[in-house]
C-alpha cells in the first residue's frame, strides 16, 4: 500500500522532452538579428547569385513562403551554391553583440528535469554562437540543425554509409549539365490559377515540412506525443501539431490554430505552463558536465 501511495505522489511527468526553436524564440525579435539576416540574404542573392535587385523582395517572399527558407527555395528553382558559404555570408555578419547572457532563462531551463533539445533551420556554427551569447550552451542535450537534416553538402551522393542513411527523398535534384535552367517563380505565380503544386521540389530538408519534423524526431529518439514544441513561427507550430507534438507559440499572447499554449516571451514559461514544475520530486537532470552543446549533440 505504501508503495502505491508513493507511486501516486511521484507520477511520470506529462512531457519527456522540451523541443525549442532557436532564433526569435529563445531571444526576442527586437534583438535585430532577424532583420540583419534578411538583409544579408538579399545581399547574397544580388552579389553572389546575380539576381536583379528589383526582383529580390518578391522572389524572396515567394521562396520563403513556399519552401520554408529562402535557401531551400533558391536551390529548388535551380541556383547552385555551397551551403557553408551561404551560411557564412548570411550569419557571419550578424550583430551577435546584441545578445546578452540570460540568467533568468538559464535558471528556468535548468530547473526543468526533462530532456531539452534545440531544433533550428540554421547551421551549427550559428546555433552554437547564439547559445553561447545567451549563456545557455550547457542547458540542452543536443542541437538538431541544418547539418543534421542535410548531411550531404556536395552535388554528388557520398559513399559514406552514414550520409546515405540520412538522405531524404528529394535529395538528388541537382542539375549535372552546365548552367541549370532557373525556374521563374515570379512568372509562375503571375499566371492565373497557378499555385504551389507546380513548383519544383527542393533538396533542402527544413521546417515547416512535416517530413523534416518527423525526421528530426526520429534522429533524436523523441516521442512527439510526450514532447512540448516551442516556436515563434505559426506555420512551424501547425506542422508540429500535425505530427503529434504539443505546441507553444512564443512571441504572441493569443493562441492560434495548432497552438496549445501561447506566451509573449519565453521568460513567461513558468506562468504559462506551471504543470511543467508539478513533478519537482523527480530527480533533476544535470547537464553541467556536458560542455559545449554540439560536442554531445544530435548534429553528429
Amino acid at each position: 500500500m505504501e508503495s502505491d501511495e508513493l507511486y501516486m505522489q511521484v507520477q511520470r511527468p506529462k512531457y519527456d522532452c522540451l523541443l525549442f526553436d532557436l532564433d526569435d524564440t529563445l531571444y526576442p525579435l527586437s534583438s535585430g538579428l532577424a532583420s540583419a539576416v534578411l538583409k544579408n540574404i538579399q545581399d547574397y542573392m544580388i552579389k553572389k547569385l546575380g539576381i536583379e535587385e528589383s526582383k529580390i523582395t518578391d522572389m524572396g517572399n515567394l521562396l520563403y513562403n513556399n519552401y520554408g527558407t529562402t535557401m531551400a527555395g533558391l536551390r529548388a528553382i535551380g541556383y547552385d551554391f555551397d551551403y557553408d558559404e551561404y551560411h557564412s555570408f548570411v550569419h557571419g555578419r550578424l550583430p551577435y553583440e546584441n545578445l546578452k547572457p540570460d540568467p533568468v532563462l538559464r535558471s528556468l531551463l535548468l530547473s526543468l528535469p526533462v530532456r531539452k533539445v534545440i531544433f533550428t533551420n540554421a547551421d551549427k556554427v550559428h546555433a552554437i554562437k547564439v547559445l553561447s551569447k545567451l549563456g545557455l550552451e550547457d542547458c540542452f542535450e543536443g542541437i538538431i540543425c541544418f547539418e543534421t537534416l542535410n548531411p550531404i553538402h556536395k552535388s554528388s551522393i557520398s559513399d559514406d554509409e552514414d550520409d546515405i542513411e540520412f538522405l531524404g527523398s528529394t535529395q538528388s535534384s541537382t542539375a549535372s549539365n552546365g548552367s541549370p535552367q532557373i525556374f521563374d517563380i515570379i512568372g509562375h505565380f503571375c499566371q492565373p490559377n497557378e499555385g504551389s503544386d507546380g513548383l519544383p521540389k527542393t533538396p533542402v530538408i527544413c521546417k515547416p515540412s512535416e517530413s523534416a519534423i518527423e525526421r528530426a524526431l526520429e534522429i533524436a529518439y523523441i516521442n512527439p506525443l510526450r514532447t512540448l514544441f516551442f516556436e515563434d513561427s505559426v506555420r512551424n507550430i501547425q506542422s508540429g501539431k500535425r505530427v503529434g507534438l504539443h505546441t507553444v507559440l512564443v512571441g504572441k499572447s493569443q493562441k492560434v490554430k495548432g497552438a496549445d499554449y501561447a506566451m509573449e516571451s519565453i521568460h513567461y514559461l513558468r506562468e504559462a505552463i506551471p504543470e511543467l514544475w508539478e513533478n519537482d520530486k523527480i530527480r533533476e537532470v544535470n547537464y553541467s558536465g556536458v560542455g559545449v552543446a554540439v560536442e554531445t549533440s544530435i548534429t553528429t
